[in-house]
């Protein structure tokens, strides 16, 4: 057997012919040893960088009145750990080509879990957003590397499938941190509940470190800035990809925009539900889990841009439906935007690691740096919607955004027959 698929791969150890040739024999699939441990491994990655990540977001209400904020100041510890890692997240790539995807990886959940542990000491709320926004710069390297790990180390076949249970990690994160920091902060504050957090975190770090399998077909890049910057560029250039990096802001502006306010309505009249009971409400979450675990299934039966037009259409009824003054009617637009988001994801970001023939890491380091970007963009547009016209501001914001996704994909619909048509000619 040759030596390519014992360890990893080092630049000029192997010809091009016989690396893709190893790499296409011994990749991970479904049912074959190994896949499960590195599946629960990078489900547990997910896990925690959502559970840190958006640790604050339930606790918006109680952290705006411990330092006497409103809620578009309050929404900063959100915005400023989503926009860390938008900043970050391109150097972080740049790093695991050089130094290896679980090498990054490990060292981004290390450093992030440390600062989880110290963010429940913050005296004030300058340095609440300081901590929160190194946590989310050091969480850069979780990402990318991730998504470039499995497209190295994965059959392609397999791919949406293995990057849609990653999300699917994501959005039992962002789900178990919410009901876990609702119901222990409302005995004992929301510092209690974020150090609970960072424990949570430290136990999944090491988990990860344990489990997932050595890399087997990763070939160190160049740190060199040229390269790199020749290497974005012609991601940047390539008209699919840039309509998958705004697709992915988008989505994650409805998210981040509703998840950031939906507390303050509904611990506000007419619903005035307790904090428990509100951070509960991110059970929904496990609706994301689905969507995202089986969008290869859905790209299967409807194609990208279909399961992209069902993503977008979802949300939006979602959106719509949570206009509504009965509660159930408001749960069930949540759980609308929740598995129309983590579905339009799941497709998009499989789509970027599918479309880039090189540099894979770079090409999802775009795409995530636009997706946190989004985030950022909705947790604070969407407070101040709030602030200015209630919930209907903040779903008028979500509405724009899937208009938005909508309009790429019909460009990307017409591009493609299009191309079609030169190809008959």
């Amino acid at each position: 057997m040759p030596a390519s698929t014992e360890a990893p791969t080092r630049v000029g150890a192997v010809s091009p012919a016989s690396a893709t040739s190893a790499a296409v024999d011994s990749r991970l699939t479904p049912g074959g040893p190994g896949y499960r441990r590195m599946s629960f491994a990078l489900f547990l990655a997910g896990v925690a960088t959502f559970a840190l990540l958006y640790s604050t977001q339930a606790l918006l209400p109680l952290i705006s009145g411990d330092f006497g904020v409103a809620a578009s100041e309050a929404s900063w510890t959100v915005a400023a750990a989503t926009g860390g890692l938008a900043l970050f997240v391109l150097p972080m790539s740049a790093l695991s080509e050089r130094f290896g995807r679980r090498t990054v990886m490990t060292a981004s959940l290390a450093v992030a879990v440390t600062v989880g542990l110290l963010v429940p000491f913050a005296p004030s709320l300058t340095a609440l957003v300081v901590l929160r926004a190194v946590q989310g710069a050091a969480l850069a390297g979780l990402p990318a590397s991730a998504t470039a790990y499995l497209a190295e180390e994965v059959r392609p076949k397999a791919l949406v499938t293995a990057i849609g249970l990653f999300v699917a990690g994501n959005s039992v994160g962002g789900m178990s941190g919410r009901v876990i920091t609702g119901w222990v902060a409302q005995e004992w504050g929301w510092r209690v509940a974020v150090g609970v957090i960072g424990a949570i975190a430290v136990a999944c770090a090491v988990a990860f470190r344990l489990l997932l399998p050595a890399p087997k077909h990763f070939v160190a890049g160049s740190l060199r800035p040229r390269v790199l910057l020749g290497t974005v560029r012609a991601h940047l250039g390539d008209p699919l990809l840039r309509r998958l990096y705004a697709i992915g802001a988008l989505f994650m502006t409805v998210f981040g925009g509703v998840y950031t306010v939906i507390g303050y309505r509904l611990t506000e009249a007419p619903f005035s539900l307790p904090q428990g009971i509100v951070g509960s409400i991110f059970l929904v979450y496990l609706v994301g889990t689905v969507s995202a675990s089986t969008a290869g299934r859905l790209v299967g039966r409807l194609g990208r841009r279909g399961a992209l037009y069902a993503a977008g259409g979802t949300t939006a009824a979602g959106l719509l439906l949570s206009l509504a003054g009965s509660l159930p009617l408001v749960l069930l637009g949540l759980v609308l935007i929740t598995g129309g988001f983590f579905a339009g994801h799941a497709v998009a970001s499989s789509a970027v690691s599918k479309t880039a023939t090189h540099g894979r890491a770079q090409a999802s380091a775009l795409y995530q740096s636009a997706y946190y970007i989004g985030s950022s963009a909705g947790s604070t547009v969407g407070a101040l919607a709030f602030h200015a016209g209630g919930w209907t501001g903040t779903v008028g914001v979500g509405l724009l955004a899937v208009l938005g996704v909508v309009s790429i994909t019909v460009l990307g619909t017409r591009a493609a027959r299009a191309e079609q048509r030169l190809a008959t000619v």
